[in-house]
């Protein structure tokens, strides 16, 4: 049985419907409190209202990217852990931006092994 931490809800957002609807199948069964959505704007709506302990983000979308929302996120939630994944270069640019203005997300490549995501929920922040 895997164990969560004590930090148990989590937002995921990614444009890929498929990613963020598996990632949150995989959350829920092991014991998280897990909810998708397909794009920034929607999560940083979604965030105010749900109080994640965890937002687990894709990069590069279209509309608003998930540093952006990210940051927004951030400020409205503080004590967000923010977890950013992609699959595409252009993500360290917008990641190198987010933390030269003081953000420190932490980021994973994409595809994500589910339990590389497990183990990484469950590490203390």
């Amino acid at each position: 049985m895997l164990t969560t931490s004590l930090k148990n809800r989590v937002l995921i957002v990614d444009d890929e419907h498929i990613i963020a609807d598996t990632l949150v199948l995989i959350l829920n069964k092991s014991g998280f409190e897990a909810r998708a959505v397909y794009s920034g704007e929607m999560a940083v709506e979604v965030a105010v209202s749900m109080q994640p302990d965890v937002l687990i983000s894709d990069v590069v979308m279209a509309g608003m990217n998930g540093i952006d929302a990210s940051i927004l996120i951030a400020a409205s939630v503080p004590q967000c852990r923010i977890i950013l994944f992609s699959g595409q270069s252009t993500t360290m640019n917008l990641y190198n931006r987010a933390k030269s203005e003081g953000f420190n997300f932490e980021i994973l490549a994409k595809p994500v092994h589910p339990q590389v995501l497990l183990d990484h929920l469950n590490r203390a922040a």
